[in-house]
């Protein structure tokens, strides 16, 4: 039997959950876990004067309920088990994630899956800006895990990531891979301006059929039809996210970048996109 929390605040100040995962839960009474400690505005106040709590989480799952959009660092933290969100989140949701899976049936604001290090989010709408991205100040994003978007995402996606795997499934504002250390970030729509600036190792895939507007450091390579394209679609369809069956017959431009950086990186444009 899943935890189930049922959010009932009413109010346009903030509120932050950091730590509530299945994993801390799960060896928890109804009573301890009503007595966990959020913060709202600058406030500390019990988890039970904002959520109904009903079931148990021995099995390590917490399913939420609600208008939780104002609700940030949902799931951050958790290294094992499950949440189910039935709506949207906040900011941070996912935010240095281990392990376990985070699955939101609405919208994600920014910063999701900040310094992810495993498990999976996936977003059944859109989200914001600076997925997967570094912490302020920080030089590596995230170093692991997958981040699946069905919508659309906003700005620097990606940023400073060292390993790992982000697919959004719509498009993409600008800044795509922004100084980017390695690892693999696939957008099936369009994008916006400067995709892949100061990446320096990894794979960005603009997949659409609108091509990207390229900066002048990159390289054309060659063009292929890459096996591991085929490998990581499959593994994204497997995940839960909707793939265009007509990608694993088509060919890719590739280049090389960015030049002003290290320049290993790759960046893949479908064929024949206009």
């Amino acid at each position: 039997m899943a935890l189930e929390l049922t959010y009932f605040g009413d109010t346009r100040v903030p509120v932050e959950i950091e730590g509530l995962t299945p994993d801390w839960a799960c060896d928890k009474s109804l009573a301890e876990i009503a007595r966990f400690e959020l913060f709202h505005g600058n406030r500390r106040l019990p988890l039970a004067e904002m959520f109904r709590i009903t079931g148990s989480a021995n099995d390590r799952r917490i399913d939420l309920f609600g208008d939780l959009s104002g609700v940030h660092w949902l799931g951050a933290g958790m290294a094992s088990g499950e949440m189910h969100v039935h709506g949207s989140v906040g900011r941070h949701a996912g935010s240095h994630m281990r392990g376990g899976t985070l699955q939101v049936q609405g919208n994600a604001a920014g910063w999701l899956g900040t310094a992810l290090t495993g498990g999976l989010i996936h977003v059944r709408g859109d989200a914001g800006d600076l997925v997967g991205a570094a912490d302020l100040g920080a030089a590596r994003g995230m170093t692991g895990g997958t981040i699946l978007i069905d919508g659309n995402a906003g700005h620097e996606i990606g940023r400073a990531m060292r390993r790992g795997v982000i697919a959004i499934g719509g498009t993409a504002g600008d800044l795509v891979g922004f100084n980017m250390l390695a690892g693999t970030v696939l957008v099936f729509g369009g994008c916006g301006q400067r995709a892949g600036a100061g990446m320096r190792r990894g794979t960005i895939g603009i997949l659409g059929r609108t091509a990207p507007q390229l900066l002048p450091t990159f390289r054309h390579a060659t063009a292929l039809r890459p096996q591991f394209m085929a490998v990581i679609l499959r593994h994204l369809r497997n995940q839960g996210l909707t793939i265009d069956e007509s990608l694993f017959a088509t060919e890719f431009e590739i280049y090389h970048g960015d030049r002003l950086a290290l320049g290993r990186g790759e960046l893949l444009v479908r064929r024949g996109a206009i």
